[in-house]
This record gives C-alpha cells, sequence and structure tokens, in this order.
C-alpha cells in the first residue's frame, strides 16, 4: 500500500511542477489583448482582436501536449502500479492545469507587444492573461487519462487470448 501512496504522490507532484513550468511557457508565448484606459476602468480597445482566443489556443496546445507526454511516460514507467499512476495522471493533471492557469496569468514572461487603433492620446494596456474557455482546463487530465488507457487497452488486447479466438484447439489427451 505505501509503495501504491507513493506512486500517486511522485505521480501528482511530477504534474505539479510541470504546470508550474508550463504556466511561464504559457505566459512567455501567448499575445496580450490591449486595453484601454478610460475614467471608467479599463475596456477592450479593439473589440476584433484574436489575442482572447489565442490565450485559449495557447494554453490548450501546451497543457493537451503535457498531457500526452505525461500518459505515455506515465505508462511506461508505473507499469507496476496502474491504478496509483492513472489516479496521479486525473489529479496532478487537474492541479498541473491550475497551476498553469495561475502562473501564467500572475507572471508576465518575455516583451508584451500590443497593437490597437486607439484614439489619439488614449493610453493603451497590456491585459493580463485570462481564459475565456475554461473547457481548456481539462485538456491536460483527459489527454493524459486517455493516451494511459488507450495504451493499456493495446497492449492487453495484444496479450488477451481473445485476439487468436480460433487458434488450434488444444490437443486431445
Amino acid at each position: 500500500m505505501t509503495r501504491e501512496v507513493r506512486a500517486f504522490a511522485v505521480t501528482v507532484l511530477t504534474l505539479a511542477t510541470l504546470g508550474a513550468a508550463a504556466g511561464l511557457l504559457w505566459s512567455g508565448l501567448t499575445p496580450r489583448a490591449p486595453y484601454e484606459v478610460t475614467q471608467h476602468g479599463t475596456v477592450l480597445a479593439d473589440p476584433s482582436t484574436q489575442a482572447l482566443i489565442a490565450a485559449d489556443g495557447w494554453f490548450a496546445v501546451i497543457t493537451g501536449g503535457l498531457g500526452l507526454l505525461c500518459g505515455g511516460v506515465g505508462w511506461f514507467i508505473g507499469r507496476r502500479w496502474m491504478l496509483a499512476v492513472l489516479l496521479g495522471l486525473c489529479a496532478g493533471g487537474v492541479l498541473g492545469a491550475m497551476l498553469t492557469l495561475w502562473v501564467g496569468s500572475t507572471f508576465t514572461i518575455g516583451a508584451v507587444v500590443i497593437e490597437a487603433a486607439a484614439q489619439p492620446g488614449a493610453k493603451v494596456v497590456p491585459g493580463a492573461l485570462r481564459l475565456t474557455a475554461s473547457g481548456v482546463l481539462v485538456s491536460w487530465p483527459l489527454l493524459a487519462v486517455g493516451l494511459f488507457a488507450l495504451m493499456e487497452g493495446m497492449h492487453g488486447y495484444r496479450e488477451s487470448p481473445l485476439r487468436h479466438p480460433y487458434a488450434d484447439p488444444p490437443d486431445p489427451l
């Protein structure tokens, strides 16, 4: 029982660490939406900007790629503790995605360039990263668990007697 708990904990902590690094990567790659500072607060300077959609897309690509990587590595390494690693991929994927969102929206990495057609004299500032499609938060755990299950299903079928249902009948005694 102790080894299973250790495998679960190592999997969750590894994915959480990757989540923090993925947040920095997301912050560095994603363009910022331009906001105009007005007397009523900040408003979106360019309503036709694609930066809000790009933030969701980059988040899905980064966390989805990490989900596939973690699912494959988890299946190869955690063959002895399948259930613990699988549950760790699920919980760690959720934690990693949440950490990616928090780190990416809290820290700004790299140069922030904004381009917007603003009124003369208006102050335009870059907006903070945020997700507009919250469904991309499940891309990491979904792809990690999905690839893990697919690989285990293929491996189990390859070694199954059901693969050859009409094999040679046993020798009669």
